[in-house]
């Protein structure tokens, strides 16, 4: 990815703007159909009685919503290209799924994972046991997995999970009731508040050093988990990194059908005006709102714009010009095969002998992140889904199966590099009304993050225009209970049983 750079305004300075006024402006904008912007959507909505007869209106480049959250189909099966797992502990996204009535499925928490080192296999888990195996069965399965684990890593184990509670327990902190948490101004105010900054400043690996982990342990298991989720070495920062581990552990979900759902609700519940395959060109300044022009040559005034999508990559030209500190995003290429590993690549004898999960070490021999088994038809059949830095041509793929049916690739410009310090763009990038939802993301990248920052900048917004808080009047249409409520309304249920 190219590094950001300032952007020249669109227009020379012989055609002027036409200016209307600010009556005549009244749309909200938001420049993305993500899960960023459809969370910003929601909570502007969800958080307001009214929006004073603004339009909100969301844009998106792309034919359909969700931005980094997609699916492919194979063989009648659909499976996750993008983003593709929630933790237990990410309560905005399990809230979205509750009130939108998604259904949910549970992760697999019993992989059998390989460790390769680009020639052997330094260390394995169990193979899984058949379906249907008895209670007792599975619990001594995972048992005797857990003391493998405990065999190789030792007390770094606990220790890497302590970090990481830590680091879960700053980041709840922001679901606190609004009454007691700030709208936020900086990404640095946000992470100062939490306590998480410092993590920032440093990397994976120096934070795990000094917690006390092993060398091996971070430079085979944990090296392996930054690969799969950030296809990053533990050379990234050390929030990033701690966010990577977290998507470890157990009690992960999904949406049955798609994560990409979410972002389809939310924009549904919120009567946005969804303008699909209509991408923003330019943002101008025009003084009490902004002119936006698409690539279908539209021209729209909007009192507030957000930009819910990095701005690494894309060719929007800001009039007055932002200033931004460059930022790379790292490629993730997500290649799903159809067909069956050869055995031989790996140095074993059978296809039976390679684990369902294949992570590996920070090697330049080696060309892919990871390897999983998606779905099994038979002995011979199996869905494959690999990421890798680099696409992975023909040849290398015909080395790596023995036989393939159907291959898919996709290129996702997936979350930034991360490299310690993090600096951070601004959340207001103009001072006034212009939004950057995505400066969040180099702290940390997930669906969880970014509606964390998607429900600060709507706070942001309605505290700037002065629109109605819900309380002050009877809510209009469905309403997601806040922390704060939610809270209150069990406190009560648990005094009428008491009191029963």
């Amino acid at each position: 990815m190219l590094p950001l750079f300032l952007f020249l305004p669109l227009l020379p300075a012989a055609l002027p703007l036409p200016r209307a006024s600010a009556s005549a402006s009244a749309d909200i904008c938001i420049v993305g159909a993500g899960i960023s912007g459809a969370s910003t959507a929601f909570f502007l909505t969800n958080y307001t009685t009214s929006l004073h007869g603004a339009q909100l209106r969301v844009f998106e480049r792309r034919h359909k919503v969700g931005g980094r959250l997609a699916t492919v189909d194979i063989a009648g099966d659909r499976f996750e290209a993008g983003g593709s797992i929630i933790h237990p502990r990410n309560l905005h996204a399990r809230r979205f799924a509750d009130f939108l009535g998604l259904a949910v499925k549970a992760g697999g928490d019993d992989d059998w994972l390989g460790i390769w080192d680009g020639k052997n296999f330094v260390f394995q888990t169990l193979r899984p046991l058949p379906p249907g195996s008895s209670w007792w069965r599975r619990k001594l399965h995972g048992l005797l997995n857990s003391l493998l684990l405990l065999r190789r890593y030792g007390l770094s184990l606990l220790k890497m999970d302590k970090f990481v509670q830590e680091m879960l327990q700053r980041f709840m902190l922001f679901y606190n009731g609004v009454e007691s948490r700030p709208a936020f101004a900086t990404v640095e105010e946000m992470l100062k508040w939490t306590g998480l900054y410092g993590l920032t400043r440093r990397t994976l690996e120096e934070e795990l050093l000094d917690a006390g982990l092993s060398s091996q342990t971070i430079a085979e298991l944990v090296t392996v988990i930054t690969r799969i989720n950030y296809g990053q070495s533990t050379r990234i920062s050390g929030l990033a990194g701690a966010v990577s581990l977290a998507g470890s552990e157990s009690g992960l979900w999904a949406v049955k059908g798609g994560n990409w759902q979410l972002v389809a609700g939310l924009l549904k519940t919120s009567n946005a005006t969804l303008h699909l395959q209509e991408g923003i060109d330019s943002i101008t300044d025009a003084g009490d709102y902004y002119v936006l022009r698409s690539n279908t040559g539209n021209e729209y005034n909007c009192t507030v714009t957000v930009v819910a999508t990095p701005l690494d990559e894309v060719n929007i030209t800001f009039s007055p010009p932002i200033s931004i500190p460059p930022r790379k995003m790292q490629h993730t290429h997500a290649t799903f095969v159809r067909g069956l590993l050869n055995p031989g690549y790996f140095g074993l004898n059978s296809a039976s002998s390679i684990p369902e999960l294949i992570g590996t070490l920070e090697l330049p021999n080696i060309p892919f992140s990871c390897i999983s088994v998606l779905k099994r038809y038979n002995k011979d059949d199996v869905t494959y889904k690999m990421f890798s830095r680099a696409k992975l041509d023909d040849d290398l793929l015909d080395r790596i199966f023995s036989a393939r049916k159907e291959t898919i690739r996709i290129n996702w410009a997936a979350y930034p590099h991360y490299e310690a310090p993090e600096e951070f763009a601004p959340i207001v990038l103009d001072g006034k009304q212009l939004y950057y939802v995505n400066s969040f993301e180099s702290a940390a990248s997930a669906m969880e993050t970014g509606a964390v920052a998607a429900e600060n900048v709507a706070r942001l917004i309605i505290s700037k225009i002065s629109l109605p808080k819900r309380g002050v009047e009877e809510p209009p249409g469905p309403h997601i209970k806040s922390f704060a409520e939610e809270e209150e309304e069990g406190s009560r249920r648990r005094h009428i049983r008491v009191d029963l």
